[in-house]
């Protein structure tokens, strides 16, 4: 009797400490809401010891590796991929945290760095790389695998190397005037200073990884049993079932014309935890798209790809144009603040203070400090990566060197306007494939005036528009580090290093999960293939862009054309709408607007398995957040980020038993 007692007792003071410990986590979240995101937070102790560690560079690594593969196998059925920025800092602070007391937020924000820049660069995989393979422009993965290396190595470097010196304008000097919060890296800094500072801290980042475990081993094993179960633990054939049935005539006929159509329940945790991470109306807008689609016409893929591109690219054109105002402020900011340090060393040279005593004795003179990363750091490295990108775009890609050079300006010009896009309030996603298009275009009218051939256009198309989309992706989540490292106030310098080491890994694990999946499911590279595991939505719309922008005459059905036309002018006057209404003051509205951009993506996608359980996904979060929005807001990020890994991985070990004739 006594021991039950006791039992009891110790089980309520631990249920006790546990609400503490929530609520005292909860309250260090909710501080984030007063804190001036511009300022560096002034309750993280200053940076000392060694904090670019083993330990922190093997799991940061690692950490990376596995969003890499996610991100493939994500990006090539859904057309998107996520950052590793908040999952790498939670997973190493879980990791690292109990097996030494010195570990802090400094080493926490580098091993963060680690798994964010080790997990980039996997956005060029899903869509313009396998483009080329779709129209013949390479020969396949496995003999190109050296010339994906070094294309991959050469713009995540320049896409590195060409922000570095833009740091401290992005960061310091006009985010304030531009507004350039960088709400995913706000967010990263203001996770690891919670779990370092809270009274909480560490048992709510236990608990956080503990569910980020159980929901990654869960989805990785549902999507490995699925191989052999699939009609059981995968894809239910719900309409199927119901023709079956023969409930009436009517039914049975909407039935037979549901499965056609693609209408099957997909068991896939990925897309239900990307449920859980975008927005309602964005879930609401994917399918919202994909049943438009489907009842319009039985072949998205065809028919339907291209109003799908003609919508995305309108809402691409449009949003840069709405947003030419601050971009225009963002080019003049540029001219001023950057350009006149990089062409005259102002920024570089010493200043000097003179304080005089009342004695009247001089104290000596004391130089201001040196810039936190110094030319030297990366010019040499960035006009290097230079010389070698137009060499490789010469020799490997056929690409003449004025236009290799073109690429490589338009490279770093998209890079900046996406970083803006991504660090300015109320803009959701990074427009990285909206940006390439941006420079397919441009690229394509280049090589139409130049009279190059077909086949040279489109490969010269594709491959510029491929480094803007590496050097771009790179470079904006690269800058997204930067701002968490100037939160926490983690030097620049050591953040650099982590992310040289970072890009060298991707460089080479990108290329490499490529070649396990287009070697596992070669429906992936080839055009000839009715059915894939993987839709491929942006591999379809780049190839789409690439060919009209360098075929004289496309074969585009007419009645495809006008429909296009209007969907383009009606994504076009939904987006000019949203602006004038926030200009008004609506902003309310941003959590019902539909995302136009979503909605033509859908477009491109054969079936309507991926938009379905997105939006199984986002209910499932909406219901949630309504019964404990804490609780949701604690977990539901470590959740969905298991779910997602672990269908990767999942994926990824499937692509393994295919190769070896086990699936």
């Amino acid at each position: 009797m006594s021991h039950q007692r006791d039992r009891t007792s110790t089980d309520s003071e631990t249920t006790r400490v546990e609400a503490l410990a929530d609520e005292q986590a909860a309250e260090a979240l909710d501080s984030s809401a007063s804190v001036d995101p511009f300022l560096p937070f002034d309750d993280i102790e200053s940076c000392t010891g060694q904090i670019v560690t083993l330990r922190a560079t093997v799991v940061g690594i690692l950490c990376g590796i596995l969003v890499n593969a996610s991100n493939i196998y994500i990006g090539l059925r859904a057309g998107w991929t996520t950052s590793a920025n908040v999952l790498g800092a939670i997973v190493s602070f879980a990791v690292l945290k109990r097996s030494s007391s010195s570990f802090g937020p400094h080493e926490n924000n580098i091993a963060q760095t680690m798994a964010t820049a080790s997990g980039g660069m996997s956005n060029v995989f899903i869509s313009g790389i396998p483009a080329l393979y779709q129209l013949g422009l390479l020969t396949t993965p496995a003999k190109d695998f050296v010339r994906l290396v070094v294309l991959t190595t050469i713009g995540g470097y320049f896409g590195l190397l060409s922000i570095v010196p833009l740091r401290t304008f992005f960061i310091q000097k006009a985010s304030k005037d531009l507004n350039l919060i960088f709400p995913s890296s706000f967010a990263t800094a203001t996770t690891i200073r919670s779990m370092h500072s809270a009274a909480g801290g560490e048992k709510l980042a236990r608990d956080k990884m503990k569910w980020t475990v159980v929901a990654f081993v869960a989805a990785m094993a549902l999507r490995v049993a699925s191989i052999f179960l699939p009609n059981v633990l995968w894809s239910w054939h719900v309409f199927s079932w119901i023709a079956r049935a023969r409930i009436s005539t009517a039914i049975t006929k909407f039935a037979v014309a549901a499965e056609s159509w693609g209408w099957v329940l997909e068991w896939s945790p990925a897309m239900i935890g990307s449920g859980f991470l975008v927005d309602f109306s964005v879930a609401c807008s994917f399918f919202a798209g994909a049943v438009f689609s489907c009842s319009e016409h039985p072949s998205p893929r065809y028919w339907l790809l291209w109003p799908g591109v003609a919508c995305t690219l309108a809402v691409a054109f449009l949003e840069l144009l709405c947003q030419s105002s601050r971009i225009w402020q963002f080019i003049s900011s540029t001219m001023k603040g950057v350009l006149q340090p990089l062409l005259y060393g102002v920024s570089d040279r010493p200043v000097r203070y003179t304080e005089i005593n009342q004695d009247g004795d001089d104290i000596p003179e004391k130089p201001a400090p040196k810039p936190e990363i110094e030319r030297w750091m990366w010019l040499p490295g960035l006009l290097v990566v230079i010389l070698v990108a137009v060499m490789v775009m010469h020799f490997q890609f056929s690409m003449p060197v004025l236009e290799a050079a073109v690429a490589l300006v338009l490279s770093l010009c998209m890079s900046m306007i996406a970083i803006q896009a991504t660090g300015a309030t109320g803009l959701d996603t990074t427009p990285i494939n909206a940006i390439s298009k941006v420079s397919q275009i441009a690229l394509g009218s280049i090589t139409r005036a130049s009279g190059a051939s077909v086949e040279a256009a489109q490969r010269l198309n594709l491959v510029g528009a491929s480094i803007t989309n590496i050097a771009a992706c790179q470079g904006c989540d690269l800058m997204g580090d930067f701002r968490v490292g100037f939160l926490l106030g983690t030097p620049a310098h050591l953040q650099y290093a982590a992310q040289l080491i970072g890009t060298l890994v991707a460089s080479l694990v990108a290329p490499a999960i490529f070649l396990l999946f287009a070697t596992a499911y070669p429906c992936i590279i080839s055009d000839e293939a009715r059915t894939c595991d993987f839709p491929a939505p942006t591999v379809a719309a780049w190839r789409a862009v690439a060919v009209v922008a360098s075929t004289p005459d496309p074969s585009i059905p007419r009645s495809s054309i006008y429909f296009s036309v209007l969907i383009a002018a009606f994504s076009g006057l939904m987006v000019i709408s949203k602006h004038i209404l926030y200009s008004l003051g609506y902003h309310r509205l941003k959590a019902y607007w539909p995302n136009m951009m979503i909605f033509g993506l859908a477009f491109t996608l054969p079936n309507a398995q991926t938009p379905t359980t997105m939006m199984i996904g986002a209910i499932i979060a909406a219901v949630w957040r309504s019964k404990s929005a804490r609780r949701f807001d604690i977990y539901a990020f470590g959740v969905a980020a298991g779910l997602v890994a672990g269908e990767g991985i999942g994926g990824t070990i499937n692509c393994a038993l295919s190769i070896f004739g086990f699936a």
